[in-house]
């Protein structure tokens, strides 16, 4: 068992000195800063959205914009399409799951926004459709994705595609990117408010 621990602890930093290691990759993550950014500092925001263990990454990368990250700050507007279940259950219901997603980037969001997309396959459905309409819309787009993109890649404004073909590793490193996201946002809009503990 204690070797079995060791192999996954292993594939997980191997997955993430790939990441490292990949100049292309960086500055993707820095692109995707950059339009995180730029609609922040427009006054817009982020909508995410994932299925499964990326709904959670969702959801837990727009706590962070939310509420704060290393530092206390004004909140920023971020909502994870993943969280209202009436909505979930109407849309479900109404139109399909295909269209969970879609929908809420419809009712919700506006030329300047940012949508973030995540499915470690790349070929999520519903991720389709919301990238779709986000495009229609002149929101931007940002997908994490696994090895290969999927059909995410050729609806993505920026197209970060985690370097392993495992569930576990990709979802490991989507959070990772997450926080470095996060972090890159609340520093440079809140760098003079900075008081970082520890």
């Amino acid at each position: 068992m204690l070797s079995f621990i060791k192999q996954q602890i292993t594939d997980s930093i191997s997955t993430k000195e790939a990441l490292l290691n990949d100049a292309d990759l960086l500055q993707q993550i820095a692109d995707a800063a950059n339009l995180i950014l730029k609609s922040y500092e427009s006054q817009g925001k982020t909508l995410l959205a994932g299925n499964g263990g990326s709904a959670a990454d969702a959801q837990h990368i727009a706590a962070e914009f939310v509420s704060r990250f290393y530092f206390d700050r004004p909140g920023l507007p971020s909502l994870a399409l993943s969280t209202d279940t009436s909505v979930l259950t109407a849309v479900g219901n109404d139109y399909g799951y295909e269209l969970l997603f879609s929908r809420q980037v419809e009712a919700h969001g506006k030329a300047g926004d940012v949508f973030i997309g995540i499915s470690t396959s790349g070929n999520s459905p519903n991720i389709l459709k919301a990238l779709q309409s986000a495009g229609k819309m002149s929101i931007k787009t940002i997908g994490f994705t696994g090895l290969n993109g999927g059909a995410m890649a050729q609806y993505c404004d920026v197209c970060i595609k985690v370097p392993s073909p495992s569930t576990p590793r990709i979802q490991e490193s989507h959070i990772l990117i997450g926080h470095i996201l996060c972090c890159i946002v609340e520093e440079t809009l809140f760098g003079h408010l900075n008081k970082i503990d520890g």
